[in-house]
């Protein structure tokens, strides 16, 4: 294949589904016992809800939405320090749009700004960089967030700063890792994950060498997949295969973009800027350790938390998520989102409570932009909410 329609052929994915729907039933799995498949990215959600792939693949397969969406998984302690950082009045804060509508426990960044914070969306670190240059006597604060497939651009614009001497850049680390949280939900008792699909992007940065674990140590299958409806299908049926076959691998069906052992140059600045946080919080998840990364010593200059005395470097202040909110069960897929209490009630994408309706991979937003009000009851949803 070499064209982008070819990976939406409708013929291709008739075939998909029905070798799909032969497995299913050879297994066994059925709409009362289902497999139980996760598809860690956030990036899958949306993909699968766009293309209706979970109502065209047969009742036996349940989707898991995983904790695969970076803005999602942020506590609402980092917002209110991203919030504090942008009120400096010598700060220019910067950040990907995804973030701006994140609530904090007292205001998004998008508030913040309409309150005269002066917080501007970049389309990457590289236009931090570039303000950094234009504005000496401002601080430039860039909000490095992401899991692995933002991490080396980050990595890579500290490097720059360092070698240009730009003492008024620094990043505001937030860059976790994608292993670590898988290996929680699979120590989860209440957790039944009968395989995995694994994330595309990231693995295009580290390989799938370190999923190893998922199939030795846990006996799961993994197959990681792009981004297509095709390369989900696909995915899907690799897995399917390995449960029925009594196998448990790791497989890529991404392997036109993801290499084995990663990409040497981004693996390679990751090392050189980063180290292992010894934990990091997350939400749903808690503190997971060695989950997040932080900036190495030689880079501390350009460290926003030791610039600025905030976050893992000043107390730990833990923020209780708001009442009724359920992201943590929905990011760990115990819920669906539509079982959240204030889906479609409280929290809209235009009045969120929740970063999962408002970030482009999070798994509340993938429901309504793509299901809106459809498997719940609308009796008492807002009139402006249900038009």
């Amino acid at each position: 294949m070499r064209y982008i329609e070819e990976f939406r052929d409708p013929k291709a994915a008739k075939a998909l589904l029905a070798a799909i729907e032969t497995v299913v039933g050879e297994i066994g799995a059925t709409a009362d016992k289902p497999v139980h498949i996760m598809e860690i990215c956030g990036g899958h959600t949306h993909a699968i809800f766009r293309y209706g792939l979970d109502r065209l693949t047969p009742p036996g397969i349940e989707f898991i939405h995983g904790p695969g969406c970076p803005v999602c998984v942020l506590p609402m302690s980092r917002v209110d320090e991203c919030v504090k950082l942008a009120e400096r009045p010598e700060v220019i804060f910067t950040t990907f749009g995804d973030a701006m509508r994140v609530p904090g426990s007292r205001k998004s960044l998008m508030q913040a700004k309409a309150e005269g914070a002066d917080i501007r969306m970049v389309y990457s670190p590289l236009d931090a960089l570039e303000l950094a240059r234009r504005n000496p006597d401002r601080e430039i604060v860039f909000f490095g967030l992401g899991f692995e497939t933002t991490t080396p651009s980050t990595a890579l614009s500290i490097q720059q700063a360092a070698r240009e001497g730009l003492a008024n850049f620094s990043v505001f680390c937030n860059h976790i890792t994608v292993p670590p949280p898988i290996k929680a939900l699979l120590d989860d008792p209440h957790m039944v994950l009968d395989g995995f699909v694994g994330p595309g992007h990231v693995s295009m940065v580290i390989g799938t060498t370190p999923y190893d674990f998922i199939a030795r140590d846990y006996g799961k299958p993994i197959a990681v997949a792009g981004f297509e409806p095709l390369d989900l299908l696909q995915s899907v049926l690799m897995v399917l295969e390995q449960i029925r076959d009594g196998r448990a691998e790791v497989e890529n069906q991404y392997s036109r973009v993801v290499p084995r052992e990663g990409n040497a140059v981004s693996l390679a600045a990751i090392e050189d800027v980063y180290e292992k946080r010894p934990s990091f919080e997350w939400r749903g998840l808690g503190e997971i350790d060695e989950s997040g990364l932080r900036i190495r010593a030689k880079y501390k200059a350009f460290d926003a938390e030791e610039k600025f005395g905030i976050g893992y470097g000043a107390e730990k202040r833990v923020v209780e998520e708001v009442e009724g909110c359920a992201c943590g069960e929905v990011m760990t897929g115990r819920i669906k989102p539509t079982g959240c209490p204030q889906y479609g009630k409280g929290c809209t994408p235009e009045m969120p409570l929740g970063a999962l309706m408002v970030s482009s991979e999070g798994a509340c937003a993938a429901y309504w932009q793509y299901g809106g009000l459809r498997g719940f009851d609308q009796s008492d949803v807002p009139v402006e909410a249900a038009e």
